[in-house]
C-alpha cells in the first residue's frame, strides 16, 4: 500500500478513531480571504507578490470570459458536413468545460478576490456576448443562439 501515494494522504487509526495527515501535507484556507499572499490560483503560483497576483486575477478574469465566450458563439456555419459539425460542436463544448472546471478550481482557493474576478469574467462576457447591449439584430423566434448548449447547473 506504500507504493501508492493517494492512498498514503490520510491514515486511519481504528484503535483511537482520529484521522491524521502526513506532516509534509499543507492544508488551505477554509473561509474566504483576502489578500496577495496565496499560491493556490494555479499549482506552483509564487503568488508572494502583487503583480503576480494580479496577473493571476487578469488570467482568471480572462477563463471566465471565455467561458462566456464559447457559450454564445456561432463558429459553424450553415451546410457544414454533419459529422464536422458534430467533431467542431463536440471539441468547443469540450473546451469550455475544461475552462469552466479551471475557473473553478481558482476559485476553490477561497480568495475573494479570485471570486470577484472570475464573477466579473463571466458578467462581462455575458454583457459582450450574451446580452441584447451589443446585439446588432434580434434573434429569429426559435433560432439557436450558439452552436453549443447552455451552461447550466
Amino acid at each position: 500500500m506504500s507504493g501508492i501515494p493517494f492512498l498514503n494522504l490520510l491514515s486511519i487509526d481504528s484503535t483511537k478513531e482520529t484521522i491524521s495527515k502526513p506532516k509534509n501535507m499543507k492544508m488551505g484556507n477554509l473561509t474566504l480571504f483576502w489578500g496577495k499572499n496565496t499560491e493556490d490560483i494555479f499549482p506552483g503560483w509564487s503568488g508572494g507578490s502583487f503583480c503576480s497576483y494580479f496577473f493571476g486575477l487578469i488570467w482568471v478574469f480572462l477563463l471566465s470570459f471565455m467561458v462566456e465566450r464559447l457559450s454564445h458563439t456561432k463558429f459553424i456555419k450553415q451546410g457544414t458536413n454533419h459529422v464536422v459539425a458534430g467533431l467542431l460542436q463536440t471539441l468547443m463544448y469540450a473546451t469550455r468545460v475544461a475552462l469552466a472546471y479551471l475557473v473553478m478550481l481558482a476559485v476553490m482557493s477561497f480568495n475573494v478576490g479570485v471570486l470577484l474576478a472570475s464573477v466579473g469574467g463571466y458578467a462581462v462576457g455575458f454583457l459582450v456576448y450574451g446580452s441584447r447591449a451589443f446585439r446588432k439584430a434580434d434573434f429569429i423566434q426559435y433560432e439557436e443562439s450558439s452552436d453549443i448548449p447552455p451552461l447550466n447547473c
